[in-house]
């Protein structure tokens, strides 16, 4: 007889950003006339970069001609891509590009990571947190039953990020020790990035509990102030504990042509548990990830790679870079307006993401009904995002500009 992986029935009805969609989709068959402003779902809008449209041109050609005509890929990535990451991001971090694996989004990656690890390990993650952390471990069976009373799943340990600790819980705080801890900096939801002795805390803390580091740095290209970090292997012996994930989604707008890349350096090994006992032998995360890549995938498209690869040309940096700025001037003017509104809000400084506080402590999805039926636009409410996140709202700085300024002048009245 046939069963399923009971695993998924602990998973909430909806996925976070469906429910918005839905209510929103509920909103227009009533109202088809509404001028909706969406500042909800992190997509971007500027248009991809001329230079990565040309490579992609190119390479579409090259695939026209039987002379240069490419089938199947490597499963790791190309190496003229993996080459240029090296050289582009990890320069003087030692990183090699067999430590690189290029894939089709990094929501994927950090989802699928948890295949390489036994299902009774205990998993840490910030709370509020990016969904497809948790609901992949829920997936996975490495979750108790979802305790409705507090929004919380059983045998998780949540890591509050709050006023009280600036958004950025730190190891001293745990209550119990994780072999497995998601990190996301620049943060999503809220915009806070971790500095380098935030995360000197969590590396010196992971090397001396054996626990590893998941750390996504999808938002890296947004950071400003010079004391936060652009990848954890800043911090020395990070490579021994860490497994980096960057995406060229928000950097360069890939979010239709998907590819992204993990980083998992040789010098990420684990002891073997024999039963109770910790064994001699030694396994190499690089090789099993490796090995899961090219059972289960066949690599990003040719055509994506070289297109991910005319970001790192001269033109194609300042194509980015302008693109880059223009959401980041958006996440400018949001806060302002938010400020003029009598609204308390945080990021935006580091990250295209701005976390502001509800008026009048409304409910998060309270508010997500005001939004929408009086102003008329769509962000994310916060409680979305895990039980801390109740009495908060998420909003991008990914939209139009002149939508931006619009929606800041109706939150305003």
């Amino acid at each position: 007889m046939i069963k399923i992986n009971e695993n998924f029935l602990k998973l909430q009805e909806n996925y976070l950003f469906s429910d918005v969609n839905k209510r929103v989709e509920e909103y227009l068959s009533l109202n088809p006339n509404a001028d909706l402003i969406k500042m909800g779902i992190g997509d971007v809008t500027r248009p991809i970069p001329k230079t990565v449209i040309e490579a992609i041109k190119t390479a579409t050609d090259e695939l026209g001609d039987s002379k240069t005509f490419r089938g199947y890929g490597p499963e790791q990535g190309y190496d003229f891509l993996r080459n240029s990451i090296v050289e582009n991001e990890y320069k003087n971090l030692e990183i090699k590009a067999d430590e690189i694996f290029v894939s089709d989004g990094a929501k994927c990656d950090t989802a699928n990571i948890v295949e390489l690890f036994d299902k009774d390990i205990k998993i840490a993650i910030t709370d509020p947190v990016y969904p497809v952390y948790l609901d992949s471990n829920v997936m996975y069976g490495r979750t108790g039953e979802y305790n409705i009373e507090t929004g919380k799943y059983d045998g998780v340990i949540y890591m509050q990020a709050t006023e009280d600790n600036k958004f950025v819980p730190l190891p001293e705080e745990l209550e119990e020790i994780p072999d497995l801890i998601y990190i996301c900096s620049p943060n999503n939801p809220t915009g806070i990035a971790m500095n380098k002795s935030d995360l000197k805390k969590w590396v010196k803390f992971a090397k001396n509990n054996c626990s590893i580091i998941l750390f996504d740095a999808a938002y890296e290209a947004f950071i400003e102030t010079k004391d936060v970090p652009h990848s954890i292997y800043e911090i020395e012996g990070a490579k021994e504990v860490a497994i980096e994930f960057k995406s060229y989604s928000k950097t360069a707008g890939f979010t239709g042509l998907r590819c992204a890349y993990t980083v998992v350096p040789k010098e990420l090994q684990v002891n073997l548990n024999k039963g109770k006992e910790r064994s001699e032998e030694i396994v190499s995360l690089n090789k099993l990830w490796n090995r899961r890549s090219t059972t289960k995938f066949n690599g990003v498209s040719y055509i994506i790679q070289r297109g991910a690869e005319a970001i790192y040309s001269e033109e194609g940096r300042k194509e980015v870079e302008q693109n880059i700025r223009y959401y980041k001037e958006n996440a400018i003017i949001i806060k302002e307006g938010l400020k003029k509104a009598g609204i308390t809000a945080y990021g935006g400084a580091d990250s295209p993401y701005i976390w502001m506080k509800t008026p009048n402590n409304k409910k998060s999805w309270d508010y997500f009904d005001i939004l929408l039926n009086k102003y008329n636009i769509v962000g994310t409410p916060g409680v979305g995002f895990g039980p801390s996140g109740e009495g908060y709202f998420r909003l991008t700085a990914f939209g139009d500009r002149e939508k931006t300024i619009e929606a800041m002048k109706r939150m305003s009245l």
